[in-house]
């Protein structure tokens, strides 16, 4: 059965009319006679032009949730047998893993240092990091952990770290090994950096989208990350990039929005994946290829974000990545 719709001005209101049109799907006989076909009366309802706006409103906001909802598939399926092993292995390439990352601030306590999950996006909803911010600590620290319940910097759950400068422009994310001071002369159990993070500074107040810079160690023959254990600051990933030292590594940035005059803001293309506009929203790319998403993170519900990252980030260098936008950077905004 098909339904057929159609709307005309009358009197100054919309009529809106609907009919059964049985014959269109070949499963319903024709009718026997004439007599029978003119008995058949369109159903028949009067709007204002107010209500038919907000017919027409709610219609097409029906609409555009169920192709979101469409747009907003789940992860591919994945598999794995160790999760600490996972959460730092690169992703597989050509598979895009989506993840949900939720924010919690309930209570007194979390609203100043929120707790953040980060789940695959699939029908199970499958854990995969938890972050927090560590308190008392002169610049912002976030620990990540593979287990939600165990977020403390001693605990063996313990995967990563996220920390900034005094300003809150530039982080670097480390993985759970030894500071180098404290680690073997060789270096082999020292902590790797797995990423830098650079805000660019707004000192002149103008309005608009974030700038962001991402530097990441480069990848090997074999597709693995190339570590990067620096004896200390002046050789981390930070310092190098801004050397222009980029021997094995892979600089990264923001794809610049684009200007839309009808909403009157920046907007970029996420597939469905983003339905909120927020500044924290953004789509990480290399320069020589910004069709290729490499990460995007954007706002789905108040506390709720969709995160989807690809090769050759892992899940600790996205979900950080992520951790650094929520941090406060008024020399940003």
């Amino acid at each position: 059965m098909v339904l057929k719709f159609s709307i005309v001005v009358r009197d100054g209101k919309f009529v809106f009319h609907s009919t059964e049109d049985k014959e269109s799907d070949g499963r319903e006989k024709k009718s026997k006679s004439k007599e029978k076909d003119k008995k058949k009366e369109p159903k028949t309802f009067n709007f204002t032009e107010n209500e038919m706006i907000k017919k027409h409103m709610a219609l097409i906001k029906l609409c555009l949730f169920m192709l979101l909802n469409q747009a907003r598939s789940p992860s591919p399926e994945i598999e794995f047998d160790n999760l600490e092993t996972f959460v730092m292995q690169p992703a597989p390439q050509g598979v895009t893993v989506k993840c949900r990352v939720t924010r919690d601030q309930r209570g007194i306590d979390k609203s100043l240092y929120p707790l953040y999950y980060l789940h695959l996006d699939n029908e199970k909803k499958t854990f995969l990091l938890a972050g927090r911010k560590r308190k008392k600590s002169t610049t912002s620290n976030y620990l990540i952990s593979v287990d939600a319940t165990d977020l403390s910097r001693g605990g063996e759950n313990f995967v990563g770290k996220l920390r900034s400068n005094l300003m809150g422009t530039k982080f670097t994310i480390f993985d759970n090994a030894l500071n180098p001071e404290r680690a073997l002369p060789d270096m082999s159990n020292a902590r790797q950096e797995l990423a830098g993070i650079i805000y660019e500074t707004n000192v002149l107040g103008m309005k608009g989208p974030r700038r962001m810079t991402i530097i990441i160690p480069g990848m090997n023959k074999d597709n693995e990350r190339v570590p990067l254990r620096p004896r200390n600051e002046c050789d981390g990933l930070l310092i190098r990039h801004q050397n222009r030292r980029m021997e094995n590594l892979i600089e990264l940035h923001n794809k610049t929005p684009v200007w839309n005059e009808e909403t009157a803001s920046h907007v970029l293309n996420f597939n469905g994946r983003v339905t909120q506009a927020s500044i924290k929203n953004f789509q990480i790319v290399h320069s020589k290829d910004l069709d290729y998403i490499v990460m995007q993170f954007g706002r789905i519900a108040d506390d709720i974000f969709t995160l989807d990252y690809n090769y050759p980030l892992c899940a600790v260098q996205a979900f950080a990545i992520a951790l650094s936008s929520f941090d406060g950077k008024i020399a940003c905004e």
